[in-house]
């Protein structure tokens, strides 16, 4: 099967893709490929207890769909909702072929198409296309991050990384613990209390925790008076623009903004909570992720003493607990790892150019969304310091914009020309998280300079995307070699 343009996954960049794609390529033939059952990617991964957006919706949300509903932070059922409403108001269910894993794709110079391997219910198809678009996020679903703790197989219970939680884990009247201090353990803690005897939240080291209403009450009042569409609208940039701000203070006055931080979170705890051993990184604000905590959950799990949280290492497992570097023992029934995530950097996909392996880490970024030196090819990467579906949507954009240039050229082939002078900055995301520090040999390369310089800001990239040419000299559009013969 031939199509002009293959979408990889069916998450939200990938309905995000099919979206454009159908309202500025009318002309081009395209599938979405989903290796796993449902659309949804993380949100239908995910199934753990208090799995939410960690962004609001107004931003997490696409442009060209509102969000209307009065969360703002929405639990993962109602954004799946969203998503298959999504697809279906668009008709893009006839796009999408489920159970679709990639697990080679490569470029044939002499015909300018990509040849796919494709994995459907345990037989291989092969499957060929044009355009090549990875809408496949950014880690792996299969192997998330599983440090090995010394004896672990001697605990008794339960261990359970979040990646692989099921409904029938039972964990009503018992002792939890968590072990992480990231968006998911901050997230699981506070749902997992409501019915838990105790959960105690095991940290290495304390991360910026943010508590904020998961209503917008602003979105509410002007719902009741403005049409949705404007409503949402008016919200989505308030967001914007809010997140902007808030992300530039943060970078320019650094220690203002941690001693704002864990002033809040001394105002919610109290004067007598050690606030700086178990709320006060190491790091900078924004250096990593903040965690959002909606109307401050996780707050109220600590003051009503059904979560505690515990900043120390670990020794080793034992059959009823955890005991710590301190001497400390946490006893527990159950033990949650919430230790992260792998980071991946072309959907779990080998990809080649006639039969030679494209090594991600050994190429540029061109904008963030394609590789040097690798033709008809783009990738889906959102913000790190802002919502995944704002970068998602521009990528999405950028890629018709593309396609219909290169129709307007009358040519079928684009690729990102390598440029020497732009290599010295081997960080794609200027991140200290465990995972991307972890999974960097795994990412491209971003440049010094534009456009091979990932600068994670969208009022920036807006320009770029949408007003600015994309027919720059770090672009090279050419014709098959079988069409030149």
């Amino acid at each position: 099967m031939h199509k002009n343009v293959i979408i990889v996954g069916a998450g939200i960049s990938g309905i995000a893709a099919g979206y454009n794609l159908k309202k500025s390529c009318k002309n081009k033939s395209f599938s979405i490929l989903e290796g796993r059952e449902n659309i949804g990617g993380t949100w239908d991964l995910f199934k753990y207890p208090g799995i939410r957006s960690d962004s609001d919706m107004h931003t997490l949300g696409f442009r060209f769909k509102p969000w209307i509903h009065d969360k703002s932070i929405a639990d993962g059922p109602s954004i799946m909702e969203y998503l298959h409403e999504t697809v279906n108001e668009n008709e893009l269910d006839e796009n999408i072929l489920l159970s679709h894993k990639v697990t080679s794709a490569n470029w044939n110079s002499e015909n300018s198409i990509w040849e796919l391997e494709v994995n459907f219910n345990d037989k291989k198809i092969n499957m060929t296309c044009n355009f090549l678009f990875l809408c496949g996020g950014y880690y792996s679903y299969t192997k998330p991050h599983k440090p090995d703790f010394k004896n672990q197989d001697n605990f008794k219970g339960q261990i359970i990384h979040p990646q692989f939680w099921d409904d029938s884990i039972e964990y009503e009247n018992k002792k939890i613990a968590v072990i992480g201090s990231g968006a998911t353990a901050i997230t699981i803690v506070p749902a997992i209390a409501q019915k838990a005897n105790h959960v105690f939240m095991i940290q290495r080291s304390p991360t910026y925790v943010v508590s904020g209403p998961s209503e917008d009450s602003i979105n509410k009042f002007l719902r009741k008076i403005l049409p949705v569409k404007f409503t949402y609208f008016l919200i989505r940039w308030k967001n914007i623009l809010w997140q902007s701000f808030t992300f530039f203070m943060a970078r320019k006055y650094p220690e203002r903004t941690k001693n704002k931080i864990l002033d809040l979170a001394r105002n919610e705890l109290g004067s007598n909570y050690d606030i700086d051993k178990h709320f006060t990184p190491s790091y900078k604000p924004w250096d990593q992720r903040i965690c959002l905590v909606p109307d401050s959950d996780l707050f109220e799990a600590i003051n009503n003493n059904k979560a505690s949280i515990i900043t120390d290492t670990i020794n080793e497992f034992q059959s009823d607990g955890v005991l710590l570097n301190s001497g400390e023992k946490v006893e527990a029934d159950i033990i949650i790892t919430a230790t992260g995530i792998e980071l991946n950097s072309l959907n779990d996909i080998n990809v080649t150019i006639d039969n030679i392996k494209v090594e991600p880490h050994n190429r540029l970024t061109y904008k963030g969304m394609m590789l040097s030196g690798v033709p008809n090819f783009a990738i889906s990467f959102g913000y790190v310091n802002a919502s995944w579906t704002l970068r998602a949507d521009l990528t999405c954009e950028y890629v018709c914009r593309l396609i219909n240039l290169m129709d307007k050229k009358g040519v079928d082939c684009c690729e990102p020309l390598d440029d020497e002078d732009a290599y010295g900055d081997d960080k794609l995301i200027d991140f200290t998280s465990g995972y991307f520090k972890r999974g960097l040999h795994h990412m491209p390369r971003q440049g010094n300079k534009a456009p091979w310089k990932n600068y994670q800001n969208y009022l920036r990239d807006i320009f770029a995307v949408r007003l600015f040419s994309i027919n720059d000299n770090n672009l090279n559009f050419y014709s098959s070699k079988k069409t030149n013969n």
